[in-house]
Protein backbone atom coordinates (compact mmCIF):
# COMPACT_ATOMS: atom_id res chain seq x y z
CA UNK A 1 0.00 0.00 0.00
CA UNK A 2 2.72 2.39 0.29
CA UNK A 3 4.35 3.96 -3.00
CA UNK A 4 7.51 6.09 -1.98
CA UNK A 5 9.92 7.06 0.37
CA UNK A 6 10.28 10.29 2.13
CA UNK A 7 12.90 12.57 0.64
CA UNK A 8 15.85 13.57 2.70
CA UNK A 9 14.29 16.77 4.93
CA UNK A 10 10.92 16.32 4.58
CA UNK A 11 9.24 15.57 8.00
CA UNK A 12 6.19 14.31 7.93
CA UNK A 13 4.84 13.49 10.84
CA UNK A 14 0.97 12.11 9.72
CA UNK A 15 2.76 9.66 7.41
CA UNK A 16 6.47 8.30 8.49
CA UNK A 17 6.17 5.55 6.49
CA UNK A 18 4.17 6.46 2.86
CA UNK A 19 3.11 9.45 1.11
CA UNK A 20 -0.06 8.45 -0.06
CA UNK A 21 -1.93 5.57 -0.18
CA UNK A 22 -2.46 3.05 -3.57
CA UNK A 23 -5.94 3.02 -3.79
CA UNK A 24 -7.76 0.03 -4.97
CA UNK A 25 -10.02 1.33 -7.61
CA UNK A 26 -14.32 1.67 -6.15
CA UNK A 27 -16.93 0.69 -8.75
CA UNK A 28 -17.90 5.04 -9.48
CA UNK A 29 -16.75 8.61 -8.21
CA UNK A 30 -18.17 11.78 -8.93
CA UNK A 31 -14.67 13.02 -10.72
CA UNK A 32 -12.15 10.74 -12.41
CA UNK A 33 -9.14 12.39 -13.21
CA UNK A 34 -6.96 10.54 -16.12
CA UNK A 35 -3.60 10.80 -15.96
CA UNK A 36 -1.37 11.02 -12.48
CA UNK A 37 1.29 14.01 -13.49
CA UNK A 38 1.64 17.35 -12.38
CA UNK A 39 -1.54 18.28 -13.81
CA UNK A 40 -3.86 15.83 -12.94
CA UNK A 41 -2.83 15.35 -9.10
CA UNK A 42 -2.62 19.45 -8.79
CA UNK A 43 -6.35 19.12 -10.03
CA UNK A 44 -7.12 16.49 -7.45
CA UNK A 45 -5.57 18.56 -4.49
CA UNK A 46 -7.46 21.88 -5.48
CA UNK A 47 -10.51 19.93 -6.27
CA UNK A 48 -10.60 18.87 -2.51
CA UNK A 49 -8.51 21.90 -1.13
CA UNK A 50 -10.96 25.11 -2.78
CA UNK A 51 -13.93 23.06 -3.62
CA UNK A 52 -14.44 20.20 -1.07
CA UNK A 53 -14.74 17.64 -3.59
CA UNK A 54 -13.19 14.47 -2.89
CA UNK A 55 -14.81 11.57 -4.04
CA UNK A 56 -12.04 11.31 -6.57
CA UNK A 57 -10.02 8.98 -8.57
CA UNK A 58 -6.68 9.69 -10.08
CA UNK A 59 -5.72 7.18 -12.79
CA UNK A 60 -2.63 6.66 -13.37
CA UNK A 61 -1.33 4.25 -16.56
CA UNK A 62 2.21 3.86 -14.91
CA UNK A 63 3.99 4.80 -11.92
CA UNK A 64 2.64 8.08 -10.10
CA UNK A 65 4.21 10.85 -12.43
CA UNK A 66 6.34 9.07 -14.51
CA UNK A 67 5.50 10.12 -17.64
CA UNK A 68 6.76 14.25 -19.18
CA UNK A 69 6.64 15.24 -14.53
CA UNK A 70 9.66 12.88 -14.17
CA UNK A 71 11.46 13.78 -17.67
CA UNK A 72 10.78 17.96 -17.73
CA UNK A 73 13.69 20.19 -17.04
CA UNK A 74 11.45 22.27 -13.99
CA UNK A 75 12.16 25.50 -15.42
CA UNK A 76 9.41 28.21 -13.98
CA UNK A 77 8.95 31.27 -15.51
CA UNK A 78 5.94 33.79 -16.44
CA UNK A 79 7.03 36.18 -19.19
CA UNK A 80 4.87 35.23 -22.38
CA UNK A 81 4.17 37.76 -24.72
CA UNK A 82 0.30 37.32 -24.75
CA UNK A 83 -2.25 38.70 -22.10
CA UNK A 84 -3.99 35.26 -21.96
CA UNK A 85 -0.68 33.06 -21.66
CA UNK A 86 0.85 35.78 -19.02
CA UNK A 87 -2.20 35.38 -16.79
CA UNK A 88 -2.54 31.51 -16.43
CA UNK A 89 1.68 31.73 -15.91
CA UNK A 90 2.01 34.40 -13.75
CA UNK A 91 -0.67 33.18 -11.42
CA UNK A 92 0.93 30.10 -11.34
CA UNK A 93 4.04 31.79 -10.36
CA UNK A 94 2.63 33.45 -7.64
CA UNK A 95 0.82 30.07 -6.59
CA UNK A 96 4.94 28.38 -6.53
CA UNK A 97 5.56 31.32 -4.57
CA UNK A 98 3.60 30.04 -1.99
CA UNK A 99 3.28 26.34 -2.60
CA UNK A 100 6.10 24.57 -0.24
CA UNK A 101 3.42 25.79 3.00
CA UNK A 102 0.43 24.88 1.09
CA UNK A 103 1.80 21.23 0.57
CA UNK A 104 3.47 21.04 3.97
CA UNK A 105 6.40 19.58 1.81
CA UNK A 106 9.54 20.57 0.39
CA UNK A 107 9.88 20.96 -3.12
CA UNK A 108 13.06 22.99 -3.34
CA UNK A 109 11.85 26.21 -5.60
CA UNK A 110 14.85 28.48 -6.24
CA UNK A 111 14.26 31.86 -7.69
CA UNK A 112 17.12 32.31 -9.66
CA UNK A 113 15.81 34.02 -12.60
CA UNK A 114 16.01 33.52 -16.57
CA UNK A 115 18.26 34.92 -19.24
CA UNK A 116 16.35 34.78 -22.74
CA UNK A 117 18.99 35.79 -24.95
CA UNK A 118 19.08 37.92 -27.97
CA UNK A 119 21.58 37.58 -30.94
CA UNK A 120 20.08 39.58 -33.48
CA UNK A 121 18.38 43.09 -34.31
CA UNK A 122 15.21 41.18 -35.16
CA UNK A 123 15.91 39.11 -31.31
CA UNK A 124 16.47 42.32 -29.91
CA UNK A 125 13.08 44.07 -31.21
CA UNK A 126 11.01 40.94 -30.06
CA UNK A 127 12.48 41.08 -26.79
CA UNK A 128 12.07 44.73 -25.99
CA UNK A 129 8.35 44.19 -26.97
CA UNK A 130 8.18 41.01 -24.65
CA UNK A 131 9.46 42.89 -21.91
CA UNK A 132 7.30 45.84 -22.15
CA UNK A 133 4.15 43.46 -22.50
CA UNK A 134 5.32 41.80 -19.26
CA UNK A 135 5.44 45.26 -17.58
CA UNK A 136 1.84 46.20 -18.83
CA UNK A 137 1.04 42.84 -16.99
CA UNK A 138 2.75 43.38 -13.76
CA UNK A 139 5.41 40.29 -14.24
CA UNK A 140 9.34 41.37 -13.28
CA UNK A 141 11.17 41.87 -16.65
CA UNK A 142 14.07 43.98 -17.27
CA UNK A 143 16.28 44.51 -21.03
CA UNK A 144 19.87 43.67 -20.47
CA UNK A 145 22.31 44.82 -22.70
CA UNK A 146 25.79 42.37 -23.22
CA UNK A 147 28.07 43.79 -20.19
CA UNK A 148 24.32 43.46 -18.07
CA UNK A 149 23.86 39.89 -19.19
CA UNK A 150 27.51 39.02 -17.84
CA UNK A 151 27.41 40.54 -14.57
CA UNK A 152 23.60 38.24 -13.76
CA UNK A 153 26.05 34.70 -15.55
CA UNK A 154 29.15 35.88 -15.72
CA UNK A 155 30.06 32.04 -17.80
CA UNK A 156 27.91 33.12 -20.64
CA UNK A 157 30.58 34.07 -23.51
CA UNK A 158 29.05 37.66 -24.72
CA UNK A 159 32.07 38.05 -26.91
CA UNK A 160 31.65 39.91 -30.04
CA UNK A 161 33.90 36.95 -31.81
CA UNK A 162 31.31 33.80 -32.26
CA UNK A 163 28.40 32.40 -34.09
CA UNK A 164 25.76 34.38 -32.72
CA UNK A 165 26.64 37.08 -30.34
CA UNK A 166 24.92 38.25 -27.80
CA UNK A 167 23.31 41.42 -28.06
CA UNK A 168 21.25 41.72 -25.24
CA UNK A 169 18.75 39.35 -22.74
CA UNK A 170 15.80 39.92 -21.32
CA UNK A 171 15.81 39.03 -17.75
CA UNK A 172 13.19 37.71 -15.26
CA UNK A 173 14.36 37.79 -11.83
CA UNK A 174 11.63 35.72 -9.83
CA UNK A 175 11.48 32.79 -12.27
CA UNK A 176 13.57 29.75 -10.71
CA UNK A 177 13.33 25.51 -10.94
CA UNK A 178 11.83 23.57 -8.23
CA UNK A 179 12.27 19.48 -7.76
CA UNK A 180 9.76 18.37 -10.17
CA UNK A 181 9.42 14.35 -8.28
CA UNK A 182 9.04 16.11 -4.82
CA UNK A 183 6.29 18.58 -6.78
CA UNK A 184 4.23 15.57 -7.66
CA UNK A 185 4.69 13.77 -4.20
CA UNK A 186 3.76 16.82 -2.24
CA UNK A 187 0.16 17.36 -4.56
CA UNK A 188 0.14 13.07 -4.16
CA UNK A 189 -0.07 13.53 -0.44
CA UNK A 190 -2.31 15.96 0.32
CA UNK A 191 -4.56 14.57 -2.25
CA UNK A 192 -4.17 11.23 -0.58
CA UNK A 193 -5.14 13.22 3.05
CA UNK A 194 -8.01 14.17 1.53
CA UNK A 195 -9.59 10.94 0.47
CA UNK A 196 -8.95 11.10 -3.12
CA UNK A 197 -8.12 7.55 -4.34
CA UNK A 198 -4.75 7.32 -6.47
CA UNK A 199 -4.58 4.25 -8.55
CA UNK A 200 -1.78 3.38 -10.40
CA UNK A 201 -0.96 0.62 -12.89
CA UNK A 202 -4.19 1.50 -14.30
CA UNK A 203 -4.87 2.34 -18.23
CA UNK A 204 -7.84 3.82 -19.96
CA UNK A 205 -8.74 1.39 -22.65
CA UNK A 206 -12.17 3.16 -23.42
CA UNK A 207 -15.50 5.42 -22.33
CA UNK A 208 -19.04 4.56 -21.82
CA UNK A 209 -21.23 7.12 -23.41
CA UNK A 210 -24.71 7.66 -23.05
CA UNK A 211 -25.73 10.32 -25.75
CA UNK A 212 -23.89 13.54 -25.13
CA UNK A 213 -22.42 12.27 -21.23
CA UNK A 214 -20.00 9.18 -20.18
CA UNK A 215 -20.54 7.43 -17.82
CA UNK A 216 -17.36 5.63 -16.99
CA UNK A 217 -14.02 4.61 -17.90
CA UNK A 218 -13.02 1.34 -19.04
CA UNK A 219 -9.41 0.02 -17.41
CA UNK A 220 -7.17 -2.50 -17.40
CA UNK A 221 -8.50 -2.60 -13.72
CA UNK A 222 -11.87 -2.76 -14.36
CA UNK A 223 -14.91 -0.39 -15.39
CA UNK A 224 -15.31 2.59 -13.25
CA UNK A 225 -18.20 4.90 -13.65
CA UNK A 226 -17.94 8.67 -13.39
CA UNK A 227 -20.20 11.73 -12.57
CA UNK A 228 -16.84 14.15 -14.76
CA UNK A 229 -14.22 13.22 -16.46
CA UNK A 230 -11.27 14.93 -16.33
CA UNK A 231 -8.30 14.14 -18.78
CA UNK A 232 -4.63 15.41 -18.29
CA UNK A 233 -2.85 13.10 -20.36
CA UNK A 234 -0.26 15.50 -21.96
CA UNK A 235 1.02 13.37 -24.76
CA UNK A 236 -1.12 10.75 -24.87
CA UNK A 237 -4.17 12.98 -25.00
CA UNK A 238 -5.03 12.22 -28.85
CA UNK A 239 -5.20 8.65 -28.09
CA UNK A 240 -8.17 9.29 -25.58
CA UNK A 241 -9.71 11.38 -27.73
CA UNK A 242 -9.56 9.10 -30.17
CA UNK A 243 -11.67 6.88 -28.59
CA UNK A 244 -13.76 9.47 -27.54
CA UNK A 245 -14.59 10.57 -31.40
CA UNK A 246 -13.17 14.06 -30.49
CA UNK A 247 -10.86 15.21 -33.16
CA UNK A 248 -8.35 17.78 -31.69
CA UNK A 249 -5.29 19.66 -33.62
CA UNK A 250 -2.74 17.79 -31.31
CA UNK A 251 0.60 16.44 -32.30
CA UNK A 252 2.97 14.61 -30.03
CA UNK A 253 6.79 14.57 -30.43
CA UNK A 254 9.50 13.56 -28.33
CA UNK A 255 11.53 16.22 -26.28
CA UNK A 256 15.07 15.59 -24.92
CA UNK A 257 16.98 16.66 -22.16
CA UNK A 258 20.05 15.40 -20.56
CA UNK A 259 22.25 16.36 -17.70
CA UNK A 260 25.66 16.08 -16.88
CA UNK A 261 27.84 14.99 -14.23
CA UNK A 262 27.78 16.76 -11.17
CA UNK A 263 29.90 20.36 -10.54
CA UNK A 264 31.03 22.92 -8.32
CA UNK A 265 28.19 25.50 -7.85
CA UNK A 266 28.75 27.55 -11.55
CA UNK A 267 26.00 28.44 -13.37
CA UNK A 268 23.84 31.37 -10.72
CA UNK A 269 20.62 31.65 -13.32
CA UNK A 270 19.14 29.62 -16.50
CA UNK A 271 20.16 30.69 -19.62
CA UNK A 272 17.80 29.98 -22.53
CA UNK A 273 18.93 30.76 -26.44
CA UNK A 274 16.52 30.50 -29.67
CA UNK A 275 19.29 31.13 -31.78
CA UNK A 276 21.91 28.24 -30.97
CA UNK A 277 18.50 26.20 -29.51
CA UNK A 278 19.50 25.06 -25.94
CA UNK A 279 18.74 26.03 -22.36
CA UNK A 280 20.98 24.98 -19.56
CA UNK A 281 20.29 25.36 -15.79
CA UNK A 282 22.08 23.58 -12.52
CA UNK A 283 20.20 21.95 -10.92
CA UNK A 284 20.19 21.61 -6.83
CA UNK A 285 23.17 18.76 -6.71
CA UNK A 286 25.37 20.33 -9.41
CA UNK A 287 24.52 18.60 -12.67
CA UNK A 288 23.57 20.40 -15.20
CA UNK A 289 20.47 20.49 -17.08
CA UNK A 290 19.97 21.29 -20.96
CA UNK A 291 17.07 20.56 -22.72
CA UNK A 292 16.32 22.43 -26.79
CA UNK A 293 13.22 21.47 -29.50
CA UNK A 294 11.37 18.54 -29.85
CA UNK A 295 12.21 16.08 -32.43
CA UNK A 296 10.42 16.53 -35.50
CA UNK A 297 8.94 13.36 -36.13
CA UNK A 298 5.45 12.61 -34.50
CA UNK A 299 5.44 9.69 -31.74
CA UNK A 300 4.52 8.01 -28.43
CA UNK A 301 7.97 6.76 -28.05
CA UNK A 302 9.88 7.86 -25.04
CA UNK A 303 13.14 8.15 -26.93
CA UNK A 304 14.43 10.63 -29.87
CA UNK A 305 16.93 11.17 -32.32
CA UNK A 306 20.96 11.47 -31.60
CA UNK A 307 21.36 14.69 -33.74
CA UNK A 308 19.33 16.34 -31.66
CA UNK A 309 21.41 15.63 -27.93
CA UNK A 310 24.69 16.45 -30.15
CA UNK A 311 23.28 19.86 -31.19
CA UNK A 312 22.19 21.18 -27.84
CA UNK A 313 25.76 19.87 -26.56
CA UNK A 314 27.60 21.98 -29.63
CA UNK A 315 24.89 24.76 -28.47
CA UNK A 316 25.50 24.73 -24.66
CA UNK A 317 29.45 24.70 -25.40
CA UNK A 318 29.38 27.73 -27.80
CA UNK A 319 27.25 29.50 -24.89
CA UNK A 320 29.28 28.23 -22.39
CA UNK A 321 33.00 27.55 -22.87
CA UNK A 322 33.68 26.61 -19.41
CA UNK A 323 32.17 23.43 -19.82
CA UNK A 324 33.50 22.04 -22.97
CA UNK A 325 35.10 19.62 -20.74
CA UNK A 326 32.27 18.58 -19.03
CA UNK A 327 30.74 14.55 -19.46
CA UNK A 328 27.45 13.36 -20.27
CA UNK A 329 25.88 11.86 -17.88
CA UNK A 330 22.17 10.95 -19.13
CA UNK A 331 19.86 11.57 -21.72
CA UNK A 332 15.96 11.12 -21.69
CA UNK A 333 12.99 11.90 -22.92
CA UNK A 334 9.55 12.66 -22.67
CA UNK A 335 6.32 13.03 -25.16
CA UNK A 336 4.57 16.04 -25.33
CA UNK A 337 1.62 17.50 -27.00
CA UNK A 338 1.67 20.46 -29.53
CA UNK A 339 -1.11 22.43 -30.81
CA UNK A 340 -0.90 24.81 -34.09
CA UNK A 341 -0.53 28.11 -32.22
CA UNK A 342 1.82 26.35 -29.26
CA UNK A 343 -0.99 27.05 -26.60
CA UNK A 344 -2.95 24.93 -24.40
CA UNK A 345 -6.40 23.57 -24.59
CA UNK A 346 -8.20 23.44 -21.62
CA UNK A 347 -12.51 23.19 -21.14
CA UNK A 348 -15.67 21.77 -22.60
CA UNK A 349 -15.71 19.03 -24.95
CA UNK A 350 -18.76 17.68 -27.02
CA UNK A 351 -19.47 15.92 -23.92
CA UNK A 352 -20.77 17.84 -21.55
CA UNK A 353 -19.31 16.16 -18.69
CA UNK A 354 -15.94 15.38 -20.00
CA UNK A 355 -13.02 18.01 -19.50
CA UNK A 356 -9.98 18.68 -21.25
CA UNK A 357 -6.58 20.46 -20.37
CA UNK A 358 -3.82 19.64 -22.99
CA UNK A 359 -1.54 20.92 -25.46
CA UNK A 360 1.28 21.95 -23.28
CA UNK A 361 3.68 21.23 -25.48
CA UNK A 362 6.89 22.33 -23.67
CA UNK A 363 5.79 24.53 -21.00
CA UNK A 364 3.97 22.24 -19.16
CA UNK A 365 5.63 21.95 -15.66
CA UNK A 366 5.88 25.81 -14.90
CA UNK A 367 2.03 26.04 -14.81
CA UNK A 368 1.08 23.09 -13.12
CA UNK A 369 -0.31 24.96 -9.82
CA UNK A 370 -1.88 27.09 -11.25
CA UNK A 371 -3.68 25.50 -14.10
CA UNK A 372 -4.55 22.61 -11.42
CA UNK A 373 -6.35 25.77 -9.45
CA UNK A 374 -7.96 26.69 -12.74
CA UNK A 375 -9.01 23.35 -14.16
CA UNK A 376 -10.35 22.32 -11.14
CA UNK A 377 -12.79 25.43 -10.37
CA UNK A 378 -13.62 24.78 -14.11
CA UNK A 379 -14.68 20.79 -13.19
CA UNK A 380 -16.48 21.87 -10.13
CA UNK A 381 -18.72 24.39 -11.40
CA UNK A 382 -19.01 22.95 -15.69
CA UNK A 383 -17.76 26.00 -17.34
CA UNK A 384 -14.21 27.37 -17.76
CA UNK A 385 -12.27 29.52 -15.09
CA UNK A 386 -11.50 32.99 -16.68
CA UNK A 387 -7.70 31.93 -16.44
CA UNK A 388 -8.05 29.09 -18.90
CA UNK A 389 -10.94 30.67 -20.51
CA UNK A 390 -9.11 31.42 -23.71
CA UNK A 391 -7.61 28.49 -24.35
CA UNK A 392 -10.51 26.90 -25.36
CA UNK A 393 -10.95 24.51 -28.51
CA UNK A 394 -13.39 26.21 -30.19
CA UNK A 395 -10.75 29.04 -31.01
CA UNK A 396 -9.29 26.46 -33.81
CA UNK A 397 -12.79 27.21 -35.33
CA UNK A 398 -13.38 30.82 -34.15
CA UNK A 399 -9.83 31.67 -35.25
CA UNK A 400 -9.31 33.57 -31.98
CA UNK A 401 -5.46 31.62 -31.50
CA UNK A 402 -2.80 32.42 -28.78
CA UNK A 403 0.22 32.12 -30.92
CA UNK A 404 3.34 31.62 -28.41
CA UNK A 405 5.91 30.33 -30.93
CA UNK A 406 8.25 33.05 -29.97
CA UNK A 407 8.14 32.67 -26.13
CA UNK A 408 7.96 28.62 -27.24
CA UNK A 409 10.72 28.26 -29.56
CA UNK A 410 13.04 26.24 -27.37
CA UNK A 411 11.38 23.62 -24.71
CA UNK A 412 11.15 25.25 -21.20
Amino acid sequence: MTTATNPPGAHLPEHPDHLWDDAEPKKAYDVVIVGGGGHGLATAHYLAKNHGITNVAVLEKGWLAGGNMARNTTLIRSNYLWDESAGIYEYALKLWEGLEDDLGYPILFSQRGVLNLAHTEQDVRDSVRRVEANRLNGIDAEWLGPDEVAKVCPIVNVSADIRYPVQGATFQPRAGIAKHDYVAWGFARRASEAGIDIIQNCEVTGFVSDGDRVTGVRTTRGAIAAGTVALCAAGHTSVLLDMLGVPAPLQSHPLQALVSELLEPVHPTIVMSNAVHVYVSQAHKGELVMGAGVDSYNGYGQRGAFHIIERQMAAAVELFPVFARAHLLRSWAGVVDVTPDASPIVGATPYENVFLNCGWGTGGFKATPGLGWAFADTVAHGRPHPLVAPFGLDRFVTGALVDEHGAAAVAH
